[in-house]
């Protein structure tokens, strides 16, 4: 229920994307600090990923909160970065964490790619 003048709720979609970002923010965040104990060249390229993810995922959930115009767009950009990060953590697949953000990356990914085609 909405008070007069204030914004309609969102969807039980755009709900389950919200906290399909949230979850992969967190979990990128963790595989950031992995990584960093780990170091490495190789470790760079996926830590810029987990970073891009890791904001993006913030960002795009903000804005879709806030319901902002460009929330859609957001969306989109947002599963290609998750895309991208997934496949980053996949290089490293014996490890545990990175196949759990692989998986978390994945899941936002499709909601995402789902939210980009709605009208919000």
């Amino acid at each position: 229920m909405t008070q007069p003048g204030t914004m309609t709720p969102m969807s039980k979609e755009m709900q389950d994307c919200v906290q399909a970002c949230m979850a992969c923010h967190t979990v990128c965040e963790e595989a950031m600090s992995g990584c960093m104990q780990l170091g490495g060249q190789a470790q760079m390229q996926i830590m810029r990923a987990l970073m891009d993810c890791s904001e993006m995922t913030r960002m795009c959930a903000d804005m879709m909160m806030r319901r902002s115009p460009m929330a859609a767009e957001m969306c989109a950009m947002c599963a290609k970065a998750c895309d991208m990060c997934a496949e980053a953590c996949m290089s490293m697949p014996d490890d545990k964490m990175m196949r759990r953000c692989a998986e978390a990356c994945r899941r936002c990914a499709e909601m995402c790619r789902a939210m980009a085609g709605v009208r919000m």
